[in-house]
């Protein structure tokens, strides 16, 4: 198998597949985790979210830079297992006002969740005030309003668009146009359901000095589309093809201070509600030890309070690592 990245999708695809560790095991009734935390809503509150991530079947598309599949199943969960999932989760949860149900994948994949689950699903988020999936564009059909009827509160779907630069976002694998992010876009505004966006900083392929302006197009471009939230992901290794992609040059993680002039853009646009994932943060920058734990701490308040705060001072590095 070449080390270098093919250039087409299905030789792609056994590139991506070759490079992989081995999945974690999981029990098909059971979320491989749970937790509530606070999120600034739409309306400018400070509310508890409960985000569920749900065991199940692995997305068939392999994306470049995901590393979601280690938490996966190669063969659909039984009937009634996803449901299971959730009243297990929220009986070890504190309460809360929304719900994310993220599944590694598409929610709408009916290989990944069984749709004669929908209405239990539905029955077991009706006393939150809003439903958080996750989908691929072109999973947004039939089933996506079949399950907008049946929950009894807002839904919001939060799609992967990862950055507008034509060639990098097809070289990524995801098979997806900017084009077909649109209209899957409109589709959700056109049906009452609020888009977020996940956008990736310094993806694969990106030159570091070109990092902060794609994120920002990305963000601008997100806004265009309707998104009343969009999540900015510094892009981190351990799918084992990201790091062989490291080893050729080809990916270098984002540094901090493009993360955080990314952050400051997207809530100063003032056009959606805009946060930094800042899961693994910690190992994915290499930045200054003297100042690295007071800017995560400055990016999360900015995450809690959509507002941009002073930047910190650091008489090792001036902040610019």
């Amino acid at each position: 198998m070449t080390s270098t990245y093919p250039p087409h999708s299905v030789e792609r695809d056994q590139w991506i597949l070759a490079q992989r560790p081995p999945r974690e095991s999981l029990d098909p009734r059971r979320p491989y985790a749970f937790l509530v935390e606070r999120e600034c809503s739409a309306t400018r509150e400070l509310v508890s979210v409960a985000t569920i991530f749900l065991t199940n079947r692995e997305c068939p598309w392999h994306c470049l830079m995901c590393d979601l599949w280690r938490n996966t199943l190669i063969e659909t969960v039984p009937a009634g297992a996803i449901p299971e999932q959730i009243d297990y989760a929220l009986s070890q949860l504190p309460s809360a006002r929304q719900v994310k149900l993220y599944n590694s994948g598409s929610f709408f994949d009916r290989n990944a969740i069984p749709t004669e689950d929908y209405p239990a699903i539905a029955t077991r988020v009706s006393n939150f005030e809003r439903t958080i999936v996750e989908s691929h564009p072109s999973l947004l059909k039939e089933n996506c309003l079949r399950f907008r009827d049946l929950v009894p509160n807002q839904l919001e779907v939060a799609m992967g668009l990862e950055t507008v630069h034509p060639e990098i976002l097809d070289r990524l694998n995801k098979r997806m146009t900017l084009d077909q992010f649109s209209i899957a876009a409109e589709y959700l505004h056109s049906n009452e359901i609020d888009l977020r966006a996940f956008i990736l900083v310094q993806p694969p392929f990106m030159k570091t000095d070109e990092a902060l302006y794609w994120t920002e197009r990305s963000l601008d471009f997100a806004f265009e589309c309707g998104a009343t939230a969009a999540t900015l992901i510094p892009t981190r290794a351990g799918n084992g093809a990201m790091e062989a992609l490291a080893r050729h040059g080809e990916f270098t993680p984002p540094r901090l201070d493009v993360v955080e002039s990314a952050a400051s853009y997207g809530i100063g646009l003032k056009q959606g509600r805009v946060f930094v994932d800042l899961w693994d943060l910690r190992t994915i920058s290499a930045a200054c030890r003297n100042c690295h734990a007071r800017r995560i701490e400055r990016l999360q308040k900015m995450n809690l309070g959509q507002c941009i705060l002073a930047p910190v001072d650091c008489e090792n590095c001036g902040g610019r690592s």
